[in-house]
């Protein structure tokens, strides 16, 4: 790209970068290669040496790409999606193999020969003659990267034709493989061994980068494939398959081994500036922002030059723009009409983009950075030549310094932009800078947007408010904005007020002050319990260890409820406001008619996404062990009075649940509504996964209940940890009993030999590394803060201990006496396995669903429950259908009790 806009007694003889890309990455040895004069007439000395501070001493001779890791996971998704196609639509892949061999059978014989003799030839001298190309530019890495690719694709063909001929369905080989023309009795190559090479080579070289190869690569592999269909060597399917082999092995190549690091250092930005006109003189690198979005902002460095001002430049690198490109991806898919920009962009595409922001953006009357020049610096690097702004970033200034008129000269800026319709989408601390004369710049514009809609202009007004509240409060940031531009703009930006609508950084602020509230209303709340122990202690020692009458019992109850109200009254001092919530209110005094509602922004959650997968998992595996299965006679043949069996036991299920909740809370809360909250859980585990809808819920409802919120954790905390204990030791007991069923001596299996020593080894792992020891520890530390001294109140009231351990131990029993009446009611006598061995399936299957991420556990329990069962003897005829009804009467059936039972608790304020 040409210089735009360089000095005046520059702009003339000023070579054109990009049609000198090498020479940007070779040192500056002070002469010009060609023997000519430097730019603007003055030969360089040739003694110069170019200083550089700040730049990166030593760069990794290979970077791992994410794009090639994308095109990897692309290629290995469409591999599969054809072998399916050819596997279950015989009847398609077979007409159009008929009708491809009819159109190409009227072809010419003259133009099949010319056709096959030319594509054979340069099929193997295409590849030669790049790699000659390369050698000539000293790029042996990419050659060597491409010979690699070639070896693992070819290895790659000779597997598959191997699975192909001896382990794939009939449906895969027939339409991979024909009768070849030459032996009828023998079968064409389901997949070429030299054309998946070839295509692999091509691919990790770069060629795909290169137009004109890239026109000759394709011209190539048409008329082989034209060549080969014509007579009668191969299949469409096969062509396709051999193109989608080469082309993921060669991204895999890339991705594994890393591709040949072209990252520009300071030396070559150096030599960039002299083929545009400057003449540098020294360059400092810039200390960037650690913020996720802003990691591919490119590399900022400071320059001087012998003659006029310095310079600020930015170098783009395709590293650097692959940072955050996960993020972005999963931006673009969950987020409605707003998403960042394309994740996968070219240089060129970057380069422009920021260009035309920086020209729309002065052009608007806005104060942004001038860009005075950009070039290419080589094929894998750009820079952006601006103006020196100078000044200090918005975080780096004091608070003192920033006034009330520097506020509202930053919303003029924003208001200059959004009158041109420029929606910046990054307005946080470090994107505004102020100079020396306090006049504020809009810098980091590259991932702004042009003619942008009223969404993305509303997002950057939320943005500035919530990067202004941050450092003045949200009183003043308001203000500001009220006086530059105006109550209904203001106003229309509140349902954009949502974590979802701001930057990464901005969120990760926010989250940290919540930590901090959350900590500083716990010290609160543990300083007013302190203050009211002492007297409680003082007057426990005078009374000694006498039976309290019924006035003494009054007395203890009131001093109970002085402390509650001493620690609510301590809560309610410390609560604070988070800062949306503070902007909200700013704004709805201005405009009390404002809307308040958060917009729906998300067009897909990853709780939701992973759930849909794992449905769709289990959902698969069901249905091929259901296939085989007729549930006609099944069902005809049931024991429905094991079938009744199977619900009572559900039922019996939901009062376990409510003893082991209470036996771990020493305050009194009514049974009954216990029972119906357990009941009203059978609702919420749908909609989250079981182990965090349960606990959060149950938490819930012992705070409505009357239990402060601390000891309402601690409860639910305490019967999570002894449910945990009783469920590992069950498991190991019945596991025991089960390797034992079938031998007179009572040696374990190995099994559980096994799977006790796995879980030893993985302890020792966890305890040895610090990294996993700290995250586990931290973790567990949260989940149970305060189990301990609950435990220590509960372990002063056996009855409720017995309760709680009671109620677990009866839960696993209705839960296995369940699952046993399940398999009874499809089964008989030669069909039945030992209690012990259902114990088994179910406790495993149940640790299972509570770890994954589904709500209720979908997919992984059915999975778990029918392997498991089939695995302990049980027919797959009967397992299948018993995990079925197991499932219907445990898991969704009481879905609709479950949500009447929610609402009627949310109606009576007791969730």
């Amino acid at each position: 790209m040409k210089q735009q806009g360089a000095h005046p007694e520059d702009t003339e003889g000023t070579p054109d970068a990009s049609s000198r890309p090498d020479t940007a990455h070779e040192p500056d040895t002070g002469e010009d290669p060609d023997g000519a004069a430097g730019p603007g007439g003055a030969h360089r000395d040739v003694a110069h040496i170019d200083e550089v501070e700040g730049d990166e001493p030593l760069l990794p001779a290979r970077v791992h790409r994410p794009s090639d890791l994308m095109r990897l996971v692309g290629g290995v998704l469409a591999v599969v999606v054809l072998l399916a196609i050819a596997a279950f639509a015989h009847g398609t892949t077979s007409g159009l193999e008929q009708d491809i061999n009819k159109g190409t059978g009227q072809a010419p014989d003259l133009l099949i020969k010319i056709a096959g003799l030319a594509s054979s030839i340069a099929i193997l001298l295409v590849p030669v003659a790049f790699a000659i190309e390369r050698l000539i530019k000293r790029d042996g890495l990419r050659i060597a990267d491409g010979v690699l690719a070639a070896v693992l694709a070819h290895g790659v063909t000779l597997a598959t034709d191997l699975w192909v001929a001896r382990a794939a369905p009939d449906s895969i080989q027939d339409a991979l493989t024909q009768p070849s023309p030459g032996d009828i009795h023998a079968l064409t190559d389901p997949v070429h061994g030299y054309l998946a090479p070839v295509i692999a080579y091509m691919t990790a070289v770069g060629m795909s980068r290169r137009p004109r190869w890239r026109a000759v690569l394709w011209v190539v592999l048409l008329l082989d494939a034209f060549s080969m269909l014509v007579t009668g060597y191969t299949t469409p399917f096969s062509i396709i398959l051999t193109v989608l082999i080469g082309w993921t092995v060669a991204y895999g190549t890339l991705y594994a081994v890393g591709s040949p690091n072209v990252r520009p250092t300071g030396r070559t930005l150096m030599a960039g500036l002299r083929t545009v006109g400057f003449r540098p003189v020294t360059a400092s690198r810039e200390e960037a922002a650690d913020t996720a979005e802003g990691g591919d902002r490119g590399r900022r460095y400071f320059v001087t030059l012998e003659d006029g001002a310095p310079l600020d430049v930015t170098v783009v690198d395709r590293e650097q723009q692959a940072q955050g490109f996960f993020y972005r991806a999963w931006r673009n898919l969950a987020l409605r009409g707003f998403a960042t920009r394309r994740s996968l962009q070219s240089l060129r595409q970057a380069l422009e983009q920021e260009a035309l922001l920086a020209y729309a953006a002065i052009a608007a009357g806005a104060n942004a950075p001038k860009l005075i020049a950009t070039s290419e610096l080589g094929p894998d690097a750009v820079m952006l030549v601006y103006e020196h702004t100078g000044g200090r970033s918005l975080d780096s200034l004091a608070d003192d310094e920033i006034t009330d008129e520097l506020l509202r000269d930053t919303w003029r800026q924003v208001k200059a932009l959004q009158s041109r319709r420029i929606a910046h989408r990054r307005l946080v601390g470090d994107a505004i800078l102020v100079d020396r004369s306090g006049t504020v710049i809009l810098t980091d514009l590259r991932g702004g947007e042009i003619a942008a809609g009223d969404l993305l202009l509303r997002m950057d007004v939320s943005q500035l408010l919530v990067t202004l509240g941050l450092r003045v409060g949200a009183e003043r940031a308001v203000t500001s904005a009220l006086n530059v531009l105006g109550p209904d703009a203001v106003a229309d930006c509140l349902p954009m007020l949502q974590p979802i609508a701001l930057s990464r950084s901005t969120r990760a602020t926010l989250r940290r002050l919540a930590r901090e509230r959350a900590e500083r209303e716990r010290e609160a709340v543990l300083e007013a319990s302190r203050q009211s122990r002492p007297a409680r202690a003082h007057d426990a020692d005078d009374s000694g260890p006498v039976t309290l009458d019924k006035a003494g019992k009054k007395a203890v109850r009131a001093e109970q409820r002085a402390e509650k109200r001493a620690i609510d009254e301590a809560l309610d001092e410390a609560r604070e406001e988070d800062l949306l919530s503070q902007i909200r209110q700013e704004v709805l005094r201005i405009r009390p008619q404002a809307p308040v509602e958060p917009a729906r922004l998300e067009r897909v959650r990853p709780r939701t996404l992973i759930s849909l997968i794992a449905g769709a998992i289990g959902a698969y595996f069901l249905l091929t062990q259901l296939t085989h299965i007729e549930f006609g006679p099944l069902i005809s043949n049931a024991e429905w009075g094991w079938v009744a069996a199977a619900v009572l036991f559900s039922a019996l299920s939901y009062v376990a649940a409510a003893m082991a909740l209470l036996g771990f809370v020493p305050e009194r809360v009514p049974f009954p509504r216990t029972v119906a909250a357990q009941v009203a859980g059978s609702f919420v585990k749908i909609v989250a996964p079981a182990a965090v809808g349960g606990v959060a819920l149950n938490t819930r409802f012992l705070q409505r209940a009357g239990v402060r919120p601390g000891l309402a954790v601690a409860s639910v905390g305490a019967s999570q940890l002894f449910g945990l204990g009783c469920h590992i030791l069950m498991l190991l007991a019945f596991g025991y009993l089960t390797g034992t069923e079938k031998t007179p001596s009572l040696s374990p299996s190995r099994t559980v030999i096994g799977g006790l020593l796995t879980v030893a080894v993985l302890v020792l792992v966890v305890t040895s590394v610090p990294f996993l020891r700290k995250f586990v520890v931290t973790r567990v530390r949260s989940l149970f803060a305060g189990v301990v001294p609950r435990m220590l109140d509960v372990l002063q009231r056996p009855q409720k201990l017995i309760t709680g351990i009671g109620g677990m131990l009866l839960l696993t029993a209705c839960f296995v006496m369940c699952l046993d009446a399940s398999i009874r009611a499809f089964g008989d006598e030669s069909t039945s396995v030992s209690l012990a061995s259902v114990a088994v399936v179910f406790l495993a299957g149940n640790a299972l669903g509570s770890a994954a991420p589904t709500p209720g556990g979908v997919g992984a329990v059915e999975a778990t429950l029918t392997v498991g069962l089939i695995a302990v003897g049980l027919p797959k005829e009967v397992a299948a259908p018993a995990v079925l009804l197991f499932r219907l009467l445990t898991l969704w059936l009481p879905v609709l009790p479950g949500w009447l039972a929610f609402n009627h608790l949310t109606r009576k304020a007791a969730l």
